[in-house]
């Protein structure tokens, strides 16, 4: 008789996760990126190597949570595997789903049916914990636990519950009964008391069992309840794709009726207790209130009493009427966040909850401030104790990446203290804000700080001396892989030829030859820095010079060829004479001439072969692997329709790219090679055309060289995002 049971009911649950945990894999981005935004995402063979422009190197979103979701309905073993992974990574695109997240993850805004919840979960948590108990116990041969399975379970739900109401493990009474068995009293005549968190909660009915247990026959071991609640599997919590246009909302409505607020997302925060990632925008900043940057910040080492200098520690009172203390405790028990992005955070209430963060949390006290009869509330170290006194700031070391493009609105004596806070970054973006040369000079100073990515695009407060010292002198740049110094016409670099000069041949991120990202708009560069004094940069995969209109275009094509043949994708917006951005006019006509002459055929063009027999050797290829040129509105439109391949492809915003559509990385096998002369009907080319025909009607992650760091993942300057940052990445002139 045939079996109709299915193989997976015997699978082990072990091998179930780790299929699950490379379905959710096969969504990042992959470690070598291809530096082409991924077009052909539904080809079914991955590649087997990178880079990859076709196959894509990896799923769309969507692809991956569609799969887990289904894996999560084939039966309660696979949800059980697929569930941790489809909730790891939550991004917040629609109002009505970031209010369906709040409720299913805070429970909503209704006190009155947070309690209930909150009670409904005490009564369904200990009848699981006890039924386990029980068996464990029957399972032992305790006689006690199979003579009377009635009496022994009621027995031990009497007992869990005195010790549940005991002094040390604080649950309101009213949690230990169901709902439905209350005294229905009118509100008014009870008094209003705020539920234990959830974490609280399950740790409570956890240690009482156990010990109960213990008490009872010593050595039984039970485990911790299960808790199906999906707060603590949430790793990653972005808004990059959150927007309230197109809802035909009145200005009244959004002032006063918001979607995220302060108190939503504070509620929120409270039930991520493995939070490691957070990304906001300027959609939704009004929400960052004062509440959720101790939420963001004051976690895990931090709330432990690590972070803090030993000689703000010399006195730690606690006090046990703090209303902040369980937020304390309840912080201690989470992890500290590695990631975050607040990119064109900008709004007042914002700025002020940062400003009172730093003030109360990273300012130096002097010992006169601590002396004095009157203590000010707000320079209470931590919630921890109301009678310490604060000598020195808190350093959060948990921190390694931390995006603030765009925080135009934040004051440096108030910006700097924040960026000192963390001194194991690795991943620094201040482009646009309002670091000082002093601010930068700290930074440089700190010996724990190891930079790979670092951008300081349009800082006008910085001057060229403290950008030479800090790249040159400091050891927090010698490992830098990424660099952006990029500047415009508005806000043009603050280097002078001497301080480039000085960079170039000095600083140990040039001299390594480890660059895979350098933007050096707008500087004083000279055919002499480039040619004579840049060491090779082998490993340089994306070159950005524009606004730099003296510059020689035979001297940027010679450092490629010579130097650096690895580059893929060069920028020269408003740059070098020969295109008619120096001295000299130079019409349009003979500036597409130059471009051709002078780059495009001699660097992107394999060397012509002629030969009778059949070839023993692979074809000669193109001495460099240039394949993308940004160039200027006004450029972009002299080259028409392009030729020989070369198209323009727009992005959504005023960027423009000139694109080889017969290039592109394509895993052949067990090997990727840059290929040139794809055919007309070959799918990468397709999907090239298709987007140059668009003619800027595309996703805001349609681009080339990013002038933002995507610092949630960890791919830096080399990395691809979309919604608003892609925006800010590929679309967005200034």
């Amino acid at each position: 008789m045939a079996s109709n049971i299915s193989p997976f009911e015997s699978t082990p649950p072990e091998l179930l996760a780790v299929i699950c945990a490379h379905v959710y894999a096969a969504g990042l981005p992959p470690l070598i990126p291809s530096l082409d935004p991924p077009l052909c995402a539904d080809h079914a063979a991955p590649p087997l190597s990178l880079p990859s422009s076709y196959p894509c190197a990896h799923w769309t979103q969507s692809t991956v949570r569609r799969t887990l979701t289904s894996l999560c309905l084939v039966n309660h073993a696979w949800n059980e595997a697929a569930r941790p992974w489809l909730w790891r990574k939550v991004e917040i695109r629609l109002p009505r789903s970031w209010l369906s997240i709040v409720e299913e993850v805070a429970g909503g805004d209704d006190e009155d049916a947070a309690e209930a919840q909150a009670a409904l979960i005490v009564d369904r948590t200990l009848k699981t914990a006890e039924t386990a108990a029980l068996a464990l116990a029957a399972r032992t041969g305790e006689p006690s636990a199979s003579a009377d399975a009635g009496d022994a379970a009621s027995d031990l739900h009497d007992k869990v519950l005195a010790r549940l109401s005991g002094p040390d493990i604080s649950i309101l009474p009213e949690l230990l009964t169901p709902p439905a068995s209350r005294d229905p009293s009118p509100r008014r005549l009870r008094t209003k008391s705020k539920s234990p968190a959830r974490w609280k909660l399950m740790r409570s009915i956890s240690v009482a069992v156990q010990d109960v247990m213990e008490r009872a026959h010593p050595g039984i071991y039970v485990p911790p309840p299960h808790d199906p609640h999906p707060g603590k599997l949430i790793r990653h919590l972005d808004f990059n794709h959150f927007r309230t246009i197109g809802m035909r909302r009145s200005v009244e409505e959004g002032v006063k009726n918001r979607f995220v607020t302060g108190e939503r997302l504070v509620a929120v925060l409270k039930e991520l207790p493995n939070l490691s990632v957070f990304g906001a925008t300027e959609y939704m900043d009004g929400a960052l209130t004062s509440s959720v940057m101790k939420e963001l910040l004051l976690r895990g080492s931090v709330a432990r009493g690590r972070g803090r200098p030993s000689r703000g520690r010399d006195v730690v009172i606690p006090d046990p009427n703090d209303p902040e203390q369980e937020d304390l405790e309840r912080r201690r028990e989470c992890k500290e966040l590695e990631a975050v992005d607040l990119t064109g955070c900008v709004s007042g209430v914002f700025v002020g909850a940062l400003t009172q963060f730093v003030s109360e949390y990273l300012l130096l006290t002097s010992d006169s401030d601590s002396s004095d009869g009157e203590e000010d509330p707000r320079e209470r170290p931590t919630p921890r104790s109301r009678n310490a006194h604060r000598e020195e700031p808190l350093v959060l070391p948990g921190m390694r990446r931390l995006g603030l493009r765009g925080v135009k609105s934040i004051q440096p004596h108030i910006l700097e203290p924040l960026v000192l806070a963390f001194p194991n970054l690795t991943h620094l973006d201040l482009s646009c804000t309002r670091i000082t040369s002093e601010g930068l000079a700290s930074l440089g100073a700190s010996l724990a700080v190891t930079l790979y990515s670092l951008a300081l695009e349009r800082c006008n407060w910085l001057s060229g001396e403290s950008i030479r010292n800090f790249l040159v002198d400091t050891p927090a740049t010698r490992a830098l892989r990424e660099l952006s110094l990029y500047g415009d016409r508005t806000f043009p670099s603050p280097l002078s030829e001497d301080e480039l000069r000085d960079i170039v041949e000095l600083a140990p991120c040039f001299k390594s030859g480890q660059l895979v990202y350098l933007d050096l708009s707008s500087t004083p560069l000279t055919a002499h820095i480039l040619g004579e004094l840049c060491a090779p940069q082998p490993h340089l995969r994306s070159l950005g010079l524009s606004h730099i209109g003296d510059l020689p275009l035979p001297a940027v094509a010679a450092f490629l060829r010579d130097k650096a043949p690895q580059v893929e994708v060069l920028t020269l917006v408003s740059s070098t004479r020969d295109l008619g951005y120096g001295p000299d006019f130079v019409p349009a006509r003979q500036a597409t001439i130059a471009l051709y002459a002078q780059l495009v055929t001699p660097l992107c063009t394999p060397p012509f072969s002629f030969r009778i027999s059949a070839p023993s050797s692979p074809a000669a290829e193109a001495p460099t692997r240039l394949r993308v040129l940004e160039l200027s509105p006004l450029l972009l439109g002299a080259l028409g329709a392009g030729a020989s391949g070369w198209r323009i492809v727009r992005s959504k915003g005023g960027r423009g790219w000139y694109v080889d559509t017969t290039s592109g990385w394509v895993a052949e096998g067990a090997a990727s090679r840059l290929r040139r002369g794809l055919a007309p009907d070959h799918p990468w080319r397709t999907e090239l055309d298709a987007l140059a025909d668009a003619n800027g009607n595309v996703s805001s992650g349609v681009g080339w060289h990013a002038r933002k760091m995507e610092v949630l993942h960890g791919d830096g300057l080399m990395g691809r995002e979309a919604g608003l940052y892609g925006a800010v990445s590929f679309a967005y002139q200034g």
